[in-house]
């Protein structure tokens, strides 16, 4: 028996190593294969795009928001992974009455580092995880090193348009615009705020402003209606995976962020 407690403080008893897991999260099914643990993976969502492969030999089970209960419990899973975030807490209830549900909570680098290491210890992956840890801590260094002669930007994160939304704090995008020392102008709101656009300037009136690849795909014309109303703020188009997903993608993240710096440099 073996017996942890989620990152909601709730406590997870598996009698045995589980075999049959469905992961209702892209950025948790990509740390489960990155565990090795493809095999064991039997249910995923129709957003799980890595690795690529997994829609062709995997269940599909819904969306992040909208569950199959049905399929899920068709898959006998004995573990089902979620995530505070992307998943309705709603869901509870009927998943635990299918498998054992474990919610992650994630807003900072080191609560991806701790999921990461109660994953190596539920599902028997334990130097994997371990691993794993010490990858993200060796380039998580060598970015601090890299980043801390780098000029403070104020800065703004939109990740969707009409109604303008960016990310506030509380978020693990936040976390990763102060580790590239971005000062988020809307820190002082939580989560994922509405704004209005019109009183960007007045609001802290950004450096740069990073448009977000996912959950909404920005235009030209959306980068233009946004800078209009900044003081000539430099703006880029950001990979929302490598700013949003925690678990193991941030391994590519450092190097992305390292050539974004490079990018903005030439504009200041």
């Amino acid at each position: 028996m073996s017996i942890i407690k989620d990152q909601l403080g709730r406590e997870i008893s598996l009698k045995n190593t589980p075999k049959r897991i469905i992961s209702l999260v892209p950025s948790q099914t990509e740390l489960l294969c990155d565990l090795d643990l493809e095999n064991e993976l039997v249910g995923i969502t129709k957003f799980c795009v890595h690795p690529y492969h997994l829609k062709s030999t995997k269940t599909i089970v819904g969306g992040a928001k909208k569950v199959d209960f049905k399929k899920n419990k068709a898959l006998n899973p004995n573990f089902i992974l979620c995530n505070k975030e992307e998943n309705s807490f709603d869901f509870l209830p009927e998943l635990e009455k299918i498998a054992p549900t474990y919610f992650s909570n994630v807003t900072t680098i080191q609560d991806s580092i701790n999921l990461i290491n109660d994953l190596g210890t539920l599902l028997n992956r334990r130097t994997e995880s371990a691993n794993l840890i010490a990858k993200i801590n060796f380039k998580l260094n060598d970015f601090k090193a890299f980043i801390k002669d780098k000029p403070t930007r104020k800065a703004a994160y939109f990740i969707w348009a009409n109604p303008w939304m960016v990310a506030g704090n509380k978020t693990y995008i936040n976390e990763l615009l102060k580790l590239n020392k971005f000062e988020n102008i809307y820190n002082n709101m939580s989560r994922y705020p509405k704004i209005d656009i019109h009183k960007i300037r007045h609001e802290g009136d950004p450096e740069v402003i990073i448009l977000s690849s996912e959950p909404f795909s920005f235009k030209d014309e959306h980068a233009m209606e946004i800078g209009s109303y900044t003081n000539r703020a430099v703006t880029v188009f950001g990979d929302g995976e490598l700013f949003s997903w925690f678990g193991s993608r941030i391994l590519h993240s450092f190097d992305y962020f390292k050539e974004l710096h490079a990018k903005l440099e030439s504009h200041f």
